[in-house]
């Protein structure tokens, strides 16, 4: 578990006799708490996602069979997350790949919004903003999981685990009875499970009382990353290549297939316009805040925080704010400026672009291109 991480401090006794007189016990028992509740949450800010920004475990060769001390040192593993590198040390590549499939989807999805899901520089990843129940706090959780439950399939098909192969899923009831059901697929039910063996272990280490905060984010972050790694898996279909003379198609073999994960992310995107608001109930269950609506799916996200205000920074919630932020002049939708910019207003400046145009196509086999160039207007908010 992360709070069972050593943080190298004086016990209280030492810690009183070194003050002497200078401090009362009373006074220093209260800093001593709130260093300790500071530290808890330093700790538990490192998350597993930072194995998908520039990490070693992402180079292949760093695996030596019996390397256990290469586990030890990734940063963001919580004890049950390390044991499972132990074990699976060849999946741990995979599991980066998830996580930075996930972050760039994420990015992706909310390249036009106000929280853009920008990464800072540290193994946290998405730096305070993700220590706040919000409805992007919830995507992100499931966009991840998500991306892991890709990564772990797309990698069994591939043969680069030991552990797995291809996909062993039942012939569908519905494909035609004289198209063959074999080939390669994607290893789902693998990914499936594996995925959340790996991404649950955090949570499920952390003991909170009942009703409490910390328990009610525990709960929510469980909910979002298994609303993402079924969403790959409702998603995933059937794929066919045609056999025969001359192209004929009169014979058909098909197999089990992810889906483009931007798909994946789009799906999640719409659940995140949908996300449900919740609320511990006195059985410390989440329950909707708004009874009125149905109760979320275990697809749907839920969210327990409202949003904090990303227009201006805040070093307390985490928010960049949209300062230095591009915007469409002529868009009403979030990427526009009068949104974007919170009422700020904007700068406006030229750039010199370069592309390719008049491209031609030359007997025989190529393409040639000129370099056009031209001056755009851009526009900054304040």
């Amino acid at each position: 578990m992360c709070t069972r991480k050593s943080i190298g401090i004086l016990s209280p006794a030492m810690a009183l006799g070194t003050a002497g007189g200078t401090m009362s016990s009373k006074f220093f028992l209260m800093a001593l708490a709130v260093f300790f509740s500071f530290a808890q949450v330093v700790i538990e800010a490192n998350s597993w996602w930072s194995l998908g920004m520039n990490n070693p475990v992402q180079m292949s060769e760093v695996y030596i069979i019996g390397a256990q001390p290469l586990c030890s040192q990734l940063a963001g593993l919580s004890q049950g997350q390390k044991k499972l590198c132990h074990l699976y040390q060849d999946h741990m590549q995979y599991i980066g790949e998830g996580a930075k499939t996930g972050i760039k989807e994420c990015q992706y999805q909310f390249r036009h919004r106000r929280w853009n899901c920008s990464t800072v520089d540290n193994t946290s990843v998405f730096g305070r903003v993700m220590q706040i129940g919000s409805r992007e706090t919830a995507f992100t959780y499931a966009v991840s999981a998500a991306g892991v439950v890709n990564a772990m399939s797309r990698a069994c098909r591939e043969g680069e685990l030991s552990t797995c192969g291809c996909s062993r899923a039942a012939r569908p009831k519905d494909l035609p009875r004289d198209w063959l059901w074999g080939g390669c697929g994607d290893n789902i039910d693998y990914g499936y499970r594996f995925a959340k063996e790996f991404v649950d272990a955090r949570e499920r280490e952390r003991i909170h009382a009942k009703g409490s905060y910390e328990s009610a984010r525990i709960l929510m972050n469980l909910h979002n990353n298994e609303a993402g790694r079924r969403t790959v898996y409702n998603l995933a279909d059937v794929a066919c290549k045609c056999h025969g003379v001359s192209g004929s198609c009169s014979l058909k073999t098909c197999w089990l297939q992810l889906a483009d994960f931007r798909k994946v992310g789009d799906a999640l995107k719409e659940k995140y316009d949908s996300a449900a608001a919740m609320r511990l109930n006195s059985r410390g269950k989440l329950v909707q805040v708004n009874s009125r609506f149905n109760s979320p799916t275990t697809q749907d996200l839920v969210y327990i925080d409202p949003s904090p205000d990303y227009c201006v920074r805040n070093e307390s919630t985490g928010s960049l704010g949209t300062q230095g932020r591009l915007c469409n002049k002529t868009s009403e939708g979030m990427d526009g400026c009068e949104l974007m910019c919170c009422g700020r207003g904007y700068d406006q400046f030229k750039t010199v672009q370069t592309e390719r145009c008049h491209c031609k196509f030359h007997w025989c086999c190529y393409v040639k291109c000129k370099k056009c160039t031209e001056i755009v207007d851009q526009f900054v908010c304040k």
